[in-house]
């Protein structure tokens, strides 16, 4: 079985369809159409062109986001991982994924992946704010 091959191509040169598409399955994703047939429609593209393409053609989003890495190491008690999780969604952080390790000798090593396209505030600024936050040992982006 051949493997799978992608290109990243810039949608200026690409015929409309495959823009169509990508507007389809946004319709369907945020609930402005309820189904297939009403998002080709509302993108502009035939039904057969969306059911050709829809497995085929996604959106890319290099630049509008912004991850990052944090390692910190967590007092262990109660609270403080909340505590920690609270400030980020106060800020406009969202939380990726999350990766705790079984807490030795009281401290426990927690890693994210946030998303910080939307924080109110600088990562350096996040980071200071974390850092005071009680029972956060130490946390540093990675």
């Amino acid at each position: 079985m051949k493997k799978d091959s992608y290109l990243l191509v810039n949608s200026k040169i690409l015929p409309s369809v495959f823009e169509g598409v990508v507007r389809a399955k946004e319709f369907l994703k945020n609930g402005t159409a309820s189904n297939n047939s009403q998002a080709a429609k509302l993108a502009g593209i035939s039904r057969s062109a969306f059911y050709k393409y829809r497995d085929y053609v996604f959106k890319y989003d290099c630049c509008d986001s912004q991850t990052i890495n944090l390692a910190a190491i967590l007092s262990d008690r109660a609270g403080v991982f909340s505590a920690m999780t609270r400030l980020l969604y106060e800020n406009g952080a969202n939380i990726i994924t999350v990766n705790q390790d079984t807490p030795v000798n009281g401290t426990a090593v927690v890693t994210l992946a946030v998303k910080t396209d939307k924080t109110l505030i600088t990562i350096d600024e996040l980071l200071k704010k974390l850092k005071d936050v009680d029972g956060i040992i130490s946390i540093r982006e990675v």
